[in-house]
């Protein structure tokens, strides 16, 4: 199974009432992972799945409904790269909520933004000085070709500056209980934007509450006016059947990362599982980072898909 599974705090995952997410005991003492005769249905359900944790880095995967599947890796902070979009997505939206559907006001594009879409240095977003795009539009260039400018943009928008946003992405973190999370850009460029692979889970199951969010995750591509051809979401994980997003992010101090979101099941009993991947070949390339963090992530994935239906059905019988 790869290195020996951490399972979660029930402070990882928050109770969200009947059909929400159930948090588990830390399971990290004697006999953890093994059943007993007073096993709880979540520990029964761990130890039936024999899940292919990465060998490197961080990772953690909870199931709708039922609660933490892991952790492994350990809990210190790490970079996580342009995976910190999903914060700035999150903070726009709960400054300026959209329903699903909805595109929201148009925002200026202003020359700084404009400027940084040339960078050879750094992930951009190709929008023009004076262009006016809606909030639902830029929400798509923040999150699907990954722009860093785009990211910065939002951030003055929503509060005068980026170092105002990023204190309210900061706060916001506290409320959710994200306490090994630290916030020091919108765009997560910065290596000192760090958190864990449990704090962006808990992170992912908010995000994925957000409908606009989770309408933007799951798109493959999406346009800006006056730019030839469609930009393509950089999560090529939504090409693997029942994948609904969520967010890529790479860079050398971060290796690759990955927070994603997958449907299981088939029918009525289909359930959201959650998953973040963290520190893949780190050091190395972006490039490399990402190709290991997708391919890791679609491993337990995959062992998802093929496992966890009759697993579940096993513990409820």
């Amino acid at each position: 199974m790869g290195r020996r599974a951490v399972w979660a705090s029930a402070a990882a995952v928050l109770v969200a009432g009947a059909g929400g997410w159930i948090g588990l005991s830390d399971g990290s003492g004697p006999g953890a992972g093994r059943p007993t005769a007073q096993a709880s249905p979540q520990a029964a359900l761990r130890a039936r799945l024999d899940l292919p944790w990465p060998e490197e880095g961080q990772a953690s995967v909870a199931v709708e409904g039922v609660g933490s599947l892991g952790v492994s890796g350990g809990r210190e902070p790490v970079p996580i790269a342009s995976v910190a979009k999903v914060m700035t997505a999150y903070q726009i939206l709960r400054d300026h909520p959209l329903r699903a559907g909805e595109d929201g006001p148009e925002i200026t594009v202003d020359e700084t933004a404009a400027q940084e879409s040339h960078s050879l240095s750094e992930s951009a977003a190709p929008v023009r000085q004076g262009q006016r795009l809606t909030q639902r539009k830029l929400l798509e260039l923040l999150l699907l070709p990954s722009g860093n400018n785009v990211a910065r943009l939002l951030a003055r928008w929503d509060a005068g500056s980026e170092e105002a946003f990023v204190a309210r992405m900061n706060r916001t973190a506290a409320s959710l209980g994200m306490t090994r999370t630290r916030y020091t850009g919108a765009s997560g460029l910065e290596a000192t934007t760090r958190s864990t692979a449990e704090d962006q889970l808990t992170l992912a199951r908010r995000a994925m509450e957000q409908p606009v969010l989770r309408e933007v995750v799951a798109m493959r591509e999406t346009t800006v006016p006056g730019h030839p051809g469609p930009l393509a979401n950089t999560n090529r994980l939504l090409d693997e059947p029942g994948v609904i997003g969520l967010k890529t992010g790479s860079s050398t101090p971060a290796g690759g990362n990955l927070m994603w979101a997958a449907e299981v099941g088939s029918g009525a009993a289909r359930h959201l599982v959650l998953g973040v991947v963290l520190g893949q070949r780190a050091h190395t390339s972006p490039a490399e980072g990402l190709r290991a963090a997708l391919e890791r992530s679609g491993r337990l994935v995959d062992a998802l898909r093929r496992d966890l239906p009759s697993a579940l059905a096993e513990v409820r019988s």
